[in-house]
């Protein structure tokens, strides 16, 4: 079923910074998206509303006469969550599974499949459901862009296919091998995007689609829930609130945050010019612990509610780290990151507290 909304809404662009941001550093990747059409799968999540905002906002801007169908299973929860989007005539929404979706007809020239159960709770308690979701969504969707005749097939995929990051390794690269076995490692979400990831290399050789692969770290922005799994945004919702920033480990791990435009750009610029099959991590090099994070956002924010840590180190156990290298996005591609993360922060705060 294809749906289409009328009902404009809210026609104020609150991203409009961004997303020249974002078109400023990808205008000469896009006329290869001319009168075309791509297919986005997971259109609606975090990953899927930036790609969203930006598509819409170039394809506007330069005139490029594309159109983009998105995959969702409720494309009224979309419409409710971003009505601009909804509303706008060059987009279309597909309501199904990406598991099982009926193949809507025509030809597509770009696929970007974004869909994942990233949930931390069913990748505890149903780890075959999760691992099984990840590999059938990548097959159906691969066997739709051969159907359509796709010339290219981004798959975002994740830092996770590395495993645990050892204490050792400050920032994680594409070639670390140790933990790509995936007889060691224990994460089914992990495990499934390994397997998403060689199924679309094997699959894109012997079909001649060319299969980029983006495996991302963690984020900040617009768009991202405040109320999930996700550190960050538990830290923003806490302050934001008045809030005591409460840290329930004992702060020392270490991580990073890419800001989402910035994620917009590296995601557009692989799928139009990495080479098929080659891995890139999307990510921030620039780490810090999550106590240091914590108070970052409290002193960013100017709350003042004081950061609380529940647990304290483990005498002689170094910290885990969750840590990108980005060398090959920035060598082979000329990526950067360019939004800092106290800026970050407040982009993010200012989204939340318009919407």
């Amino acid at each position: 079923m294809v749906a289409r909304f009328n009902d404009m809404g809210n026609q104020t662009q609150p991203l409009a910074d961004d997303l020249d941001h974002v078109l400023e550093h990808t205008r000469t990747l896009w006329e290869e998206l001319r009168g075309q059409r791509l297919f986005i799968t997971g259109g609606t999540g975090f990953f899927g509303c930036w790609l969203l905002e930006s598509f819409a906002w170039a394809n506007d801007r330069l005139k490029l006469g594309a159109s983009a169908f998105v995959l969702t299973r409720d494309p009224s929860a979309f419409q409710k969550k971003a009505p601009h989007l909804a509303a706008n005539p060059a987009i279309q929404f597909l309501r199904g599974d990406v598991r099982s979706f009926g193949f809507p007809a025509g030809h597509f020239s770009h696929v970007i499949h974004a869909a994942t159960e990233a949930s931390a709770k069913l990748n505890v308690e149903n780890p075959e459901l999760m691992f099984d979701t990840i590999l059938a969504g990548t097959r159906h969707t691969l066997e739709f862009s051969r159907a359509a005749g796709a010339k290219k097939f981004l798959l975002t995929s994740s830092g996770a296919v590395y495993g645990p990051q050892p204490p050792a390794i400050t920032h994680v690269a594409e070639d670390y091998a140790e933990n790509l076995d995936p007889a060691v490692l224990t994460s089914a979400y992990g495990r499934g995007k390994q397997a998403a990831e060689r199924l679309g290399t094997d699959f894109g050789k012997q079909h001649g689609l060319e299969v980029k692969i983006a495996r991302g770290f963690a984020f900040v922005g617009p768009h991202l829930p405040l109320d999930a799994h996700f550190a960050i945004g538990n830290f923003i919702n806490d302050a934001m609130h008045g809030k005591n920033i409460c840290i329930h480990g004992d702060g020392t791990p270490y991580r990073s945050y890419l800001y989402a435009a910035d994620l917009a750009i590296w995601l557009w610029t692989i799928l139009f010019r990495a080479p098929s099959a080659r891995a890139y991590n999307v990510g921030s090099g620039r780490a810090l612990t999550i106590a240091e994070l914590a108070r970052k956002v409290d002193s960013t924010l100017g709350t003042h509610t004081g950061v609380t840590i529940l647990q304290a180190p483990v005498p002689g156990q170094p910290p885990s780290r969750y840590v990108p290298s980005v060398y090959r996005a920035e060598t082979e591609l000329g990526l950067r990151e360019s939004v800092d993360l106290e800026t970050a922060i407040q982009k993010t705060v200012k989204w939340a507290q318009s919407s």
